[in-house]
């Protein structure tokens, strides 16, 4: 049975042109995020990066940083089945050939998987505990000098938690997001 939930839409992130179908379990599913474009819009990648698109929805993340770092660079990963089908057609969709994981956050992605940089746009509509793990297990995760982003509608409990794991965090509002960078330093 076709599923009658489901849309079609594409983006465009500079000179980067992406095409996605959604379904409505999932995340955002008539178009980008807000908050997912103005996190991207500080996000700055070089082609030694290897990425983990946390929470990765539909994959619009994953997709546009394969697009520029190469799809080997990149791994995906979200707790939802449905989640994690959408991102892997949408990533072939694409012609990107990306690593997409189920996983409940960082917990069942192989543990050799270290990053450099990890994007996250978590579910902070309801209580902390998922964002909670993102933050702490995605600093285990980091190399050093790695870069934890994280965009959010709130502020305190974000910028309290990530400095209290990372040490420091900058924050900058963009288009009524906070966007959250916090370098995970040598010790």
């Amino acid at each position: 049975m076709e599923n009658t939930s489901t849309a079609q839409f594409q983006v465009n992130i500079g000179d980067i042109e992406m095409k996605f179908t959604t379904e409505a379990e999932v995340f955002s599913p008539h178009g980008a995020d807000r908050g997912t474009l103005a996190m991207l819009s500080v996000v700055k990648l070089e082609k030694q990066d290897k990425l983990l698109d946390l929470g990765c929805g539909y994959g619009l993340v994953g997709v546009w940083a394969a697009k520029q770092i190469g799809a080997e660079q990149v791994a995906m990963c979200d707790i939802s089945g449905t989640a994690v089908r959408v991102a892997k057609k949408n990533c072939e969709r694409n012609g990107v050939d990306v690593a997409v994981y189920q996983s409940d956050g960082l917990k069942e992605l192989p543990q050799a998987l270290r990053f450099t940089k990890i994007l996250s746009n978590p579910p902070y509509h309801e209580d902390f505990s998922v964002p909670k793990g993102f933050i702490e297990l995605g600093y285990k995760r980091l190399v050093p000098g790695g870069v934890m982003y994280m965009v959010t509608k709130r502020k305190e409990w974000y910028f309290n938690k990530l400095k209290s794991v990372f040490g420091g965090v900058r924050v900058e509002e963009i288009d009524g997001y906070y966007v959250f960078t916090a370098e995970k330093r040598e010790r």
